[in-house]
């Protein structure tokens, strides 16, 4: 269109196309703007979401500390913030759009204006004069056009450099080499001198132990002694700043990744699940026929809640599992970990809140699903791990004691003095 305007009259193709520069420089400066406020429209409501849900899954402590009013102010904070910056958002196409519109039609006007003129004085005929103003009409109808594409790019780039942010994140736990598929595994695993930290302060300093295949040991130790992150370092969770660990006596962080954390079953404290029906967060994913998920869940007695569902396995869970009692996702968390059979087994804290009776069942389903396994079990109720093979007390970071129960008990240090206080508190 261009080119077909400039060759029917220079002069006025001039007029018509000095609007450009303009156009240009609005939708320069519209795109720093935008893009801008486009960003921070999607913080807040990232916020705004996060606020929301964490009211939502806080519930009962809002209603039973009466925090209604204040989460329902910090709410309205949070909201009102979300407000202002779209109102910026609405404010800035409003002059966008239209100034698009009027510099277009001031180009439109120039045309007709000084070739009108050109026409009364005979320099130019009224049909190229029309037929130049149609021309021009298509040249900046899709400007016009663009201009609500143009905004809706902006904000879909403003939300793509969120979630590139999240794809481009650097993978930070890699198999080190050419990876190792492990093919069968016996179980034995070997921390030698391991020193880990999540930030500045050690979290473990120098620990070494050794588990032979089909062993199990415990590991006790008070609130922030590092338990749990032995238990995340063995599936490489993290990875450690010094030492090494070996399963079957190989480095893990030489092995592949999925072959790794596929010989591992863990059982944690705070077990999740997903949407779905019972059957489906037993399996989770696993190709394994009902009949052998109703088969694991009868071997841990976990059928004798399932059953008591109107639907039995096929019963539908709610988000995270909220229906179900601590005790009974528990123990599908072990018929979970008993569908994957693994050789090697951590349980995290897995009795540490549930009720005597239901601790009753779980003990139950523990001794047959640590049958043949090597087992490494953190434990916060020692009364439940006084037949392992080895319990390891860990103290600040550092394995302090090491012994069977009644050992440990007779040595009189740091793990009687847990016993005698669980005790004096049970008592």
């Amino acid at each position: 269109i261009i080119a077909i305007i400039f060759s029917m009259n220079l002069r006025l193709a001039l007029i018509a196309t000095a609007v450009i520069p303009p156009l240009l420089f609005i939708t320069f400066y519209f795109r720093l703007k935008a893009r801008d406020i486009y960003r921070k429209v999607r913080v807040k409501l990232a916020r705004l979401n996060a606020t929301l849900q964490e009211n939502l899954s806080g519930i009962r402590i809002i209603k039973i500390f009466t925090r209604e009013k204040e989460n329902l102010a910090r709410f309205d904070a949070v909201n009102e913030e979300y407000l202002r910056i779209n109102l910026k958002q609405v404010l800035l196409m409003s002059y966008f759009r239209p100034l698009i519109e009027i510099i277009s039609s001031i180009g439109i006007g120039l045309v007709l204006y000084y070739g009108g003129g050109d026409v009364i004085s005979g320099k130019v005929s009224l049909g190229v004069l029309v037929a130049f103003l149609s021309y021009v009409e298509m040249f900046f109808r899709p400007i016009r056009q663009l201009t609500e594409s143009y905004t809706l790019l902006q904000s879909a780039m403003a939300s793509s450099e969120r979630i590139f942010l999240l794809l481009d994140e650097e993978v930070r736990i890699r198999p080190e080499g050419r990876p190792i598929r492990l093919t069968q595994v016996e179980g034995a695993i070997e921390f030698r001198d391991v020193w880990f930290r999540y930030d500045r302060e050690w979290v473990l300093k120098g620990v070494s132990f050794k588990v032979k295949p089909g062993e199990r040991i415990a590991i006790v130790g008070p609130t922030g002694a590092g338990k749990t992150s032995i238990a995340s370092l063995i599936s490489r969770l993290y990875d450690i700043e010094k030492g090494s660990i070996l399963i079957d006596g190989i480095d893990i962080r030489r092995i592949d990744l999925r072959s790794l954390r596929s010989r591992i079953g863990v059982v944690p404290q705070d077990v999740f699940l997903f949407s779905g029906d019972i059957k489906s967060n037993i399996r989770l994913g696993l190709p394994l026929p009902d009949e052998q998920v109703r088969e694991i869940a009868a071997y841990i007695k976990a059928d004798r809640f399932i059953n008591r569902f109107p639907k039995g396995f096929d019963e539908d869970v709610a988000e995270r599992g909220v229906t179900f009692s601590v005790g009974e996702r528990q123990l599908l968390s072990f018929a979970r970990a008993l569908a994957f059979d693994p050789r090697i087994l951590i349980l995290d804290e897995a009795t540490a809140s549930v009720d005597a009776e239901t601790e009753g069942l779980i003990q139950a389903g523990l001794k047959k699903l640590l049958l043949g396994r090597t087992a490494i079990i953190i434990a916060h109720r020692l009364s439940t791990i006084k037949e392992v093979d080895r319990i390891y007390v860990l103290h600040k970071g550092e394995i302090k004691e090491v012994g069977t129960h009644e050992e440990l008990i007779k040595r009189g240090g740091i793990y009687y003095h847990l016993y005698q206080l669980q005790s004096l508190g049970a008592g």
